[in-house]
């Protein structure tokens, strides 16, 4: 038989610290944008050289230290496979959940049950998908609960939000039933779309404030930051929410929104969700920094570090960032670091993982972590306070289930209609007041430059 020993060897990719570790002597600054300047006079001329350091603060309680980085299999043919292998501290100590300055107690139950109901409706939908039920694939936010549903939380009922395909917690939040993102995989004619789409791409601009996802990532921060300037010129500042991932934060129309809403000083709160794994693509072969919060500097704006899977710090990152926004100050960046604890999509197993950052990451489940805090530490709600939750949980979920599963599919001839805007099918409406807009001139005067291209 031949010899099927695998030897690896390590390449050159990714052997630095990820997800935020930093040297004994990094500094991390209290003020969101705060800069020093030091000058230093260079031997033997006159000149000088200014030297500008700007803090981002980091709201971790832990900070992660390993890397990821590639082997190259050869098997006993001396066919090479390419796998990739983690190193670093992974049996570090569960940090505590980081006490929040504004959450109340009820407040705190509050995003808990969301968190829940958002855990509760995925695995009911994964159970549909199994079953046969669901029309085309499914994305998970598993290991993002806290994300989704705390940043939501935060906002106020006039401001606006743009989930993405894991944020499906934001949408509960913001008073979509389970049964709505239900439907909508099961393209049913009740659905938001009336089955006219099988995932995410649905929105609610008259009563939710919510912007469709877009596919295209990154499309929709300016998006956004439209929004913003919309009420603007209406004469309000608002808060505007919406989330990319680390490899979507890649494309170019994220940096063209983020500057945009930078110089026009709009109120755009940008979530990065720092999940580690773009696809199958981990972040150390991503990008250069160690912390994506460090892409605010470039745009002059604050940024922010939260541990993704502590409710508390994301809730008051983000409500100090839409407070900003109803100030008129401007857009704000936070980094969520966590992990995407499934594949892209139910189609992917996301064997690429190596099973030791799964392991690491699952002790930190933002579930469990929250119902710890609640029960043993602040003693917020009892065991059988928490028992009863989680059951009345469980029920709401079972009836929006069968809400899903009753619900016809749309008939054929319907197909026909909803496709296009036509004959004035709808009026889009000021939701604040007349826009304020300076008056011009109705004729039209030909420029130079307009000659010019002639």
């Amino acid at each position: 038989m031949p010899n099927n020993k695998k030897k690896s060897k390590a390449s050159h990719n990714g052997h630095r610290p990820r997800n935020g570790s930093r040297s004994a002597n990094a500094h991390v600054g209290t003020a969101a944008l705060g800069r020093s300047v030091a000058r230093s006079a260079t031997a033997g001329t006159d000149s000088t050289e200014s030297l500008r350091t700007y803090s981002i603060p980091d709201y971790r309680l832990e900070h992660i230290d390993f890397t990821v980085h590639q082997a190259i299999e050869k098997d006993g043919q001396g066919q090479e496979k390419v796998r990739y292998e983690v190193a670093g501290d992974l049996a570090a100590p569960v940090p505590p959940i980081r006490d929040s300055k504004y959450l109340s107690r009820q407040q705190a139950i509050e995003i808990y049950r969301y968190m829940l109901l958002n855990r509760k409706m995925e695995t009911a939908l994964e159970n549909l998908y199994k079953q046969g039920k669901v029309v085309g694939g499914v994305y998970f936010g598993l290991g993002q609960e806290a994300c989704s549903c705390a940043s939501a939380y935060a906002l106020d009922k006039d401001d606006w939000f743009a989930p993405m395909i894991r944020n499906q917690g934001s949408l509960l939040v913001r008073g979509f039933r389970a049964s709505d993102t239900m439907m909508q995989y099961m393209a049913k004619a009740d659905s938001p779309t009336k089955g006219r789409d099988g995932t995410s791409h649905f929105g609610d601009i008259e009563t939710r404030n919510m912007v469709s996802p877009i596919s295209m990532l990154g499309d929709l921060i300016p998006v956004m930051s439209g929004v913003a300037l919309g009420a603007r010129l209406q004469g309000r500042n608002i808060a505007v929410m919406t989330y990319i991932g680390d490899g979507g934060q890649s494309t170019g129309v994220t940096y063209e929104g983020m500057n945009f809403a930078a110089v026009q000083n709009l109120g755009l709160v940008l979530f990065i969700e720092s999940n580690l794994w773009a696809y199958s693509t981990p972040s150390d072969m991503q990008y250069r920094c160690k912390d994506l919060a460090e892409r605010a500097i470039g745009y002059g704006i604050p940024g922010v570090i939260v541990d993704g899977t502590d409710a508390c710090q994301v809730y008051d990152a983000a409500r100090e960032a839409v407070e900003r926004a109803h100030r008129g100050q401007g857009p704000t960046l936070i980094e969520a670091k966590m992990m995407r604890m499934k594949g892209h999509a139910i189609h992917d197993a996301a064997a690429y993982v190596p099973k030791e950052m799964f392991d690491f990451w699952k002790k930190r489940d933002p579930i469990a972590r929250f119902e710890n805090y609640l029960v043993k530490e602040k003693k917020w709600l009892t065991g059988k306070e928490n028992a009863d939750l989680i059951t009345e949980v469980e029920r709401v979920i079972e009836e929006e289930r069968e809400i899903a599963v009753i619900s016809p599919m749309p008939t054929p001839e319907s197909a026909e209609g909803g496709v296009f805007c036509e004959n004035g099918c709808h009026e889009i409406k000021p939701k604040y007041g007349t826009p304020k807009v300076k008056k011009g001139t109705s004729s039209y005067k030909e420029t130079e430059a307009a000659v010019h291209l002639k």
